[in-house]
């Protein structure tokens, strides 16, 4: 049960409200904020405001909307919001509350009404007809209900308290410009291998860059192509165009940031907006699984042993496409990832069904986050969004650390036969197999080789010029597959060295069934 208790709007234009929850909810809509036509409407550039006030308690809601009655003849609608952060003990959460926009489409699950998200990046905001703040789309304010929604992504145990300040602007709209996008080719060099970073935020949600000042660093770091992946919004897709070009290609995609766990959208039709607004619990991600699909995108769930709160991957991978098991700089939740991942990878042998390639991407923000730290290195037939999309989905890629570092791994058997990294060799159980990785850029990192089994091969330290051959000899039925490995020196112990490289498996045997 929620009780919304508004007190009578004053001559300030000021209504305070308290929230009282008593229930689980997914959602709760608070009384309007209503603006009454009149002088304001009828002179161009006038201007009304309405300030709401009131208390969000712990066990909130995920989301509480704010409805606005919108009347005709609006330019412009401007959103302020402060709340308060009081002391809470160590290890209790304090204030944290997000905020977006839907427009008089409303806001049902889907997005039909989607204007825009900003999370906790921006204070304020505006959408007119011509422009809006990064993070929103710009369009006409048309007359009818609008809402602002507010995402208490943690509450104290005081409580949350907000102000939220609306303002219309009156006057004629001006024209909304018509979306340029991307192309969905790039000059390549045929069948390659093409690096590129497809976890990127941009000043269109929560990053602190440009599109221009990441496309500069994406060339800087060798890359070839990118997917933009701003949380819970597609507004940065408009603003891509100009820094494409022969030599870099520009996917378009989204964060979709969950209260269980975080999933890119790779590589979508422009302006593909999926919906965030719900738990595993739900059991609703299969449905914006099919939508990224149908819009001709990837599932990949992102940093899934992430410690942030809301972070980790909780909807489990079946609808997975590909996972990112290396986010940014190595860190011990990436090391888990990569654990998790290889398990999979056991169980699909198992099982006797499809398996599940991994990748790496930078979820680079701002300086100093390194674009292409780590990138993933892709097989693909050519420079374009479907042929990348073909090699990532097949797995025929390694995670690198930067572009110094280049490998070529393969297997062969004594008929002559061959396999690359995501491919299936075919050899009977008992056939001897050789395994070669061939390394460049990787000085005084050792290669492990890893199978089904765990870890059969360390080598020692390459030279420090970072260039080396490996070789291994197995079988089919001692190996269902091997995985190559570069990792840092480690100082002492047992506990591996950070990872510097990792391909995707080279299955051995003929598949069964």
């Amino acid at each position: 049960m929620c009780d919304d208790d508004q007190g009578n709007g004053s001559g300030d234009g000021t209504t305070r409200r308290a929230l009282l929850v008593t229930g689980g909810a997914a959602a709760l809509t608070l009384g309007g904020v209503t603006f009454a036509s009149g002088a304001e409407a009828a002179s161009p550039g006038g201007a009304s405001t309405r300030t709401v006030r009131g208390t969000l308690p712990p066990g909130s809601p995920d989301y509480v909307y704010v409805p606005v009655e919108v009347p005709p003849g609006v330019r412009e609608l401007r959103v302020a919001y402060t709340y308060d952060r009081p002391s809470v003990p160590v290890g209790t959460q304090g204030n944290a509350l997000d905020i977006g926009l839907f427009d008089e489409r409303g806001t049902d699950l889907g997005g039909e009404g989607f204007r825009g998200w900003s999370g906790g990046a921006r204070a304020e905001f505006f959408v007119r007809a011509d422009d809006a703040t990064p993070g929103y789309l710009p369009g006409p304010v048309r007359a009818g209900t609008w809402s602002v929604a507010l995402g208490p992504y943690t509450v104290a145990p005081q409580g949350l308290t907000y102000e939220l300040t609306v303002t219309l602007t009156y006057g004629e709209p001006d024209t909304t410009p018509p979306p340029v996008y991307p192309p969905e080719r790039a000059r390549g060099r045929g069948r390659a291998w093409y690096r590129g970073d497809c976890h990127l935020h941009s000043w269109y949600s929560d990053g602190r860059r440009t599109p221009a000042e990441i496309a500069a660093l994406a060339r800087a770091a060798g890359l070839d192509f990118i997917n933009t992946s701003d949380h819970n919004t597609t507004s940065s897709h408009a603003h891509w165009a100009p820094e494409a070009g022969e030599d870099l290609l520009i996917m378009l995609g989204e964060e979709v940031t969950t209260r269980n766990g975080h999933v890119v959208a790779l590589g979508t039709d422009p302006g593909t907006f999926v919906d965030w607004r719900y738990r595993a619990r739900d059991n609703r991600f299969g449905r914006y699984a099919r939508r990224i699909r149908r819009a001709g995108g990837l599932v990949v769930p992102a940093h899934p042993h992430a410690t942030c709160i809301g972070c980790a991957w909780k909807f489990g991978l079946g609808e997975a496409d590909v996972v990112e098991v290396w986010n940014g700089p190595y860190t011990p939740d990436d090391e888990v990832a990569l654990a998790s991942w290889d398990a999979t990878l056991v169980a699909s042998v198992r099982e006797d069904r499809a398996w599940l390639p991994a990748m790496g991407s930078s979820d680079a923000h701002r300086a100093p986050d390194s674009v292409g730290l780590p990138q993933t290195v892709v097989l693909a037939d050519d420079l374009t969004r479907a042929a990348i999309q073909a090699g990532l989905r097949a797995g025929r890629s390694y995670v690198a650390e930067s572009r110094s570092l280049s490998l070529a791994f393969t297997a062969t058997d004594g008929r002559g036969r061959r396999a690359g990294i995501g491919e299936r060799l075919g050899a009977a159980p008992d056939t001897p197999v050789t395994l070669r990785l061939d390394v460049t850029g990787a000085p005084r990192c050792v290669v492990r080789l890893v199978t089904d089994q765990g870890v059969l091969f360390t080598g020692d330290p390459l030279p420090v010029t970072g260039a080396g051959t490996v070789e291994w000899r197995t079988t089919a039925a001692y190996a269902a597959y091997v995985r190559a490995e570069l990792r840092h020196e480690t100082a002492a112990g047992p506990v591996p060295g950070a990872l510097a490289a990792f391909t995707n498996p080279v299955f051995l045997g003929v598949r069964e069934g």
